[in-house]
């Protein structure tokens, strides 16, 4: 029995998902599924596409949802995870992949998610900075002393955490945050401010297509992104996934929780292979990790 981790945006890669289309018919039947459900080719950008097509949110997040899920019908029966979680936009690969959620269900809600991300986005300008070699208590602090909106976002690894807001709240945090010794404070080529309070339109919007979606309990616990604990319960991981817009994503808690619970082996799936892998490694270098 494995644990399985689903990477999100920033994991992409042009050409993604072409060899397991061509080489399983499971995946192809998927992927055309997805296809139809979609009403566009988005196999087209993900095979054929540039990076900068796959960067566009509304393209990035449906295809790496598929690419997950393409990995988990390639590995058909040998599948059998003991536990899973999803890196923001892969907490909704790691829930169809446990069976709480339906492909199809899936796939409508993560592209929803996209489109009302996008709208947010254009509404007010925001963007995200990286912030790397300072406790996650000193990032913290400085954020809570800049006037406008910066928060901490995503919680990869210690060492690495995001920050995200207005953007000259951001650009001030940065600067201080430099100050406070920084190995690196720099701002990221993103399109918004996510997991921050400014993704709360894309919130409201997403929330009646959630509240409205079937869930059930999961084949394994699920470790989501707002609380770092594993859940079972339909409900609670319905609300949690609600809170998950404007929340932050807390993946280092979720690796030192799962370590805590006695989870020994990673699997990362999707992207490239790489991402989720590399926070493992700076959590705990032992820990027996690969990519499907």
């Amino acid at each position: 029995m494995k644990t399985y981790v689903f990477p999100g945006q920033g994991s992409q890669f042009p050409g993604m998902g072409k060899e397991l289309y061509e080489q399983h018919e499971s995946v192809r039947e998927l992927y055309e599924q997805a296809n139809e459900l979609l009403g566009y080719r988005i196999t087209d950008v993900m095979f054929e596409g540039s990076a900068e097509d796959l960067k566009q949110t509304k393209i990035t997040q449906p295809a790496m949802f598929l690419h997950g899920m393409g990995k988990v019908y390639a590995a058909g029966e040998a599948f059998q995870p003991e536990a899973v979680a999803g890196h923001s936009l892969g907490e909704f690969t790691a829930l169809v992949a446990a069976g709480a959620l339906t492909f199809e269900d899936g796939l409508s809600l993560v592209y929803q998610r996209a489109m009302a991300m996008q709208k947010a986005c254009e509404m007010t300008e925001g963007t995200m900075a990286a912030i790397l070699g300072l406790e996650d208590e000193v990032v913290e602090e400085v954020c809570g002393q800049i006037s406008g909106t910066v928060v901490a976002a995503n919680y990869n690894c210690p060492g690495q955490l995001v920050i995200s807001g207005e953007v000259e709240a951001v650009e001030a945090a940065v600067e201080k945050l430099k100050e406070r010794g920084a190995r690196k404070a720099i701002l990221l080529p993103v399109g918004g401010a996510f997991h921050s309070p400014l993704m709360k339109p894309a919130q409201e919007e997403l929330e009646q297509a959630i509240a409205a979606t079937p869930l059930v309990a999961p084949s394994c616990p699920v470790y989501q992104n707002v609380t770092a604990e594993p859940v079972t319960e339909p409900e609670e991981i319905r609300k949690n996934l609600i809170a998950q817009l404007t929340g932050p994503v807390r993946w280092t808690q979720i690796m030192r929780n799962m370590i805590r619970d006695g989870l020994s082996e990673y699997i990362e799936v999707g992207g490239n292979g790489k991402t989720l892998r590399g926070f493992i490694m700076r959590v705990d270098r032992k820990i027996p990790n690969s990519a499907l």
